[in-house]
């Protein structure tokens, strides 16, 4: 019997917890997902031994023929996403998609077809973000169409998951040229990982397997008053007692909109509509004042009458409560952030009004200092320089 009771307990010291199963890149478009347990609908899941899946490359599309009525000049001073005409193959809401456009696949020739234009002589290419525009001293009228072939990638983004019988699947998710949407996962499967497949990509990496460590992360249980009453007393008040609370957002093309599909899903509106839902009783009202592609000083620059002007559009509606977004403002460092904001905070508290200020959110890594696309924290001064900067002015 003693005998048993310690076999028991020495089995029980020797056992140890079975992982989830782990994702790796193994070859060129190769994956192996290794044995582990799953939990899904409740009950635990095993995938009993390892599993090779191959992904799919991202495709290749071939444009023939794609009319442009007349040609703008290239212009090699602007913005490389607006320096001529845009492929619209590659093109998105606000820029072009870049690195999708095969350069050397690019093919311009006059609306009938039959004189092919020299790139550098007749016509300017941007070959990163795909657009082109006429030469003043080339072949290529200002008013007669011009046809374009060209070759460009789609990305994906794929989902590796597991079933209730512990089998290990790839689904695909649809190409894009830019922003894909990742496949709907269905509620008898678990996600292990999702794998980001960029256009022209020409092998998997480990930068391209994105496990899922967590399904969710909920807000951590509070006690005692939230950091709202203490940082914003005069807003909190209001909420409580049930007054009009005059909220002013304020920023650039993101506060202005950005991608929301209508004004009740900017983020400002869904903040106070969820603000109104947990104070039923407080009216709310909510001003925006959005200038797209602009930063904060560019606020501050411009004249009286301008319908940008500071002092007129965020300080003169005296809001209570100023909710600061500024992807644009990423260009500073801590020390700019320290003097260029303790001077808002100054003409803010002149009026009364108390301040929220947004992180940015994440942009093209290249744009953000960044060698990799995982990016797993913030690496731009300006987001350290913001948090430090509310931290130490609460």
């Amino acid at each position: 019997m003693l005998t048993g009771l310690l076999c028991a307990s020495l089995c029980a010291l020797a056992a140890k917890p079975v992982l989830p199963p782990q994702v790796h890149v193994v070859g060129g478009w190769q994956v192996e997902v290794s044995a582990g347990m799953v939990r899904i609908g409740g009950h635990d899941v095993k995938v009993r031994r390892p599993v090779r899946l191959t992904i799919a490359p991202s495709d290749l599309v071939e444009v023939k023929d794609e009319r442009f009525d007349s040609l703008p000049l290239y212009d090699a001073n602007a913005a490389p996403w607006g320096r001529g005409a845009k492929l619209r193959g590659v093109t998105t809401s606000e820029t072009t998609a870049a690195d999708m456009l095969i350069p050397e696949s690019v093919v311009v020739k006059s609306g009938t077809g039959d004189t092919i234009y020299k790139p550098g002589i007749d016509y300017g290419l941007e070959p990163r973000w795909a657009t082109f525009g006429r030469l003043p001293k080339g072949a290529i009228p200002a008013d007669k169409p011009v046809r374009v072939e060209y070759r460009y990638g789609r990305s994906r983004l794929d989902a590796i998951v597991v079933d209730r019988r512990g089998h290990v699947s790839v689904l695909q998710g649809a190409p894009q040229p830019a922003t894909p949407m990742p496949p709907a996962v269905g509620a008898e499967d678990a996600l292990l990982a999702r794998v980001w497949v960029p256009g022209r990509l020409t092998a998997l990496t480990d930068d391209n397997l994105y496990p899922i460590l967590e399904p969710s992360y909920p807000e951590p249980k509070r006690t005692g008053m939230p950091p709202a009453a203490r940082l914003l007393p005069k807003t909190w008040a209001k909420l409580r007692s049930g007054q009009t609370l005059n909220i002013l957002a304020w920023g650039d093309s993101v506060t202005a909109g950005g991608e929301a599909s209508d004004a009740a899903h900017q983020y400002q509106s869904r903040f106070v509509a969820m603000l109104q839902q947990r104070f039923p009783g407080a009216p709310l009202h909510l001003t925006t004042v959005a200038w797209g592609g602009r930063n904060s000083d560019s606020f501050l620059n411009e004249p009286p009458g301008s319908p940008y002007n500071f002092a007129e559009k965020v300080l003169q509606p005296h809001p209570d409560l100023i909710v600061m977004e500024f992807v644009n403002d990423a260009y500073m460092t801590p020390e700019q952030v320290e003097t260029r904001y303790t001077a808002l905070r100054k003409r803010f508290d002149e009026i009364g009004a108390e301040w929220i200020i947004l992180t940015p959110h994440f942009v093209r890594p290249d744009w953000m200092g960044a060698t990799t696309v995982r990016v797993e924290q913030d690496p731009r001064p300006y987001t350290a320089g913001v948090r430090a900067f509310a931290a130490r002015h609460q």
